[in-house]
Parts: C-alpha cells; structure tokens; sequence
C-alpha cells in the first residue's frame, strides 16, 4: 500500500512537470489550435481547450484498466493522473477561472502566487511572449513581472491585452 501511495505521489508531481512542458510547446505550439479557446472569452461550459482534459482523462482510464488486467502498477499511475486532474480542475478550472460557483479569491499564501501566475500567463493577447506555465506549480510573481517585461520589449507579436499589463487588477500586491 505504502508503494502504491508512492506512485500516485510521484506520478501528480510527474504530471506536473510534463503539463509545464506540454502546455509551453504543444498547447502554446502546434496544439494552439485547442487551446486557443483557452484564452478567449468562453460562451457556453465547455471551450476547445477541454478536449486536453477528456485525452488525457482517456490515458488515465486505459492505465486504470490496463493495471486491474494485471499489468500492475498502471492502475496506480492512472490514479495519479487522476487525482492531478482533479486537483487542476479544483486550482485552474475554479480558483483562477471560476468555471464553477468559486468566488473565492486568494489574498496570500501559495494559492494567492497560483491564482497571481496564471492571471499573468493570461495577461498576454496571443501565444507568444506568456509567462508561467505550471498548472499547480507557480514561480515566484516578482520573476515572472521581470520575465513579462522582459518578453515585451519590442515584442510586436506578444503584446499585454488590453487594460491586463501585468493580469493582477483584481488581486492585492505581492506581500
């Protein structure tokens, strides 16, 4: 049991190494084309962008599968994948984009630089020039103002949306 727990461990941090990656060069690379939905103003429940959740959602549930067949430990791997996409949906899908009844806005601690982060990778218009790209993980907020400035001096292509300079209006400064 204590080996299982291990995995599912290993297997959330794992994720989230691989969704930086993914999210930086597929998602914002040739995969724009879903997730541009994503950064756009959503009408409806569901945007383009969900497709990612129900692929990998899919992955998940062949390990699980493919683990109770036997092929042990695939089933802990796909809890863990598992659990990680319950806990984006909670963070990313509810604190920082409210897409269920969240109204609940962090004003310090690790969920306050999360929700800081994000509103900074959505500050710019486009997929260029944005910052952050952890779903559970979030640099410090200092870094990522100095990585933004930095990305948009004579930047065309990654310009900040309009009246979102730096995306923190409605959060309290750094403390």
């Amino acid at each position: 049991m204590l080996f299982n727990t291990f995995i599912v461990v290993v297997t959330v941090a794992a994720m989230e190494l691989f969704s930086i990656v993914a999210h930086k060069y597929i998602m914002h690379g040739f995969g724009w084309g879903w997730h541009k939905s994503h950064h756009e103003e959503r009408t409806g429940w569901f945007e383009k962008n969900d497709l990612y959740a129900v692929f990998f959602a899919g992955i998940a549930i062949a390990l699980i599968y493919a683990g109770t067949r036997g092929h042990h430990p695939l089933e802990w791997i796909g809890a863990g994948m598992t659990a990680y996409g319950f806990l984006y949906f909670v963070a990313h899908d509810g604190l920082v984009h409210r897409r269920w009844p969240f109204t609940y806005i962090p004003r310090r601690g690790y969920l306050k630089r999360l929700y800081q982060a994000h509103r900074m990778h959505h500050a710019v218009q486009g997929k260029e020039g944005t910052v952050s790209f952890g779903f559970l993980y979030a640099p410090p907020v200092a870094r990522l103002k100095q990585q933004l400035h930095a990305l948009h001096q004579g930047a065309p292509r990654a310009r900040p949306r309009e009246g979102a300079a730096t995306g923190l209006q409605d959060v309290p400064p750094a403390s």
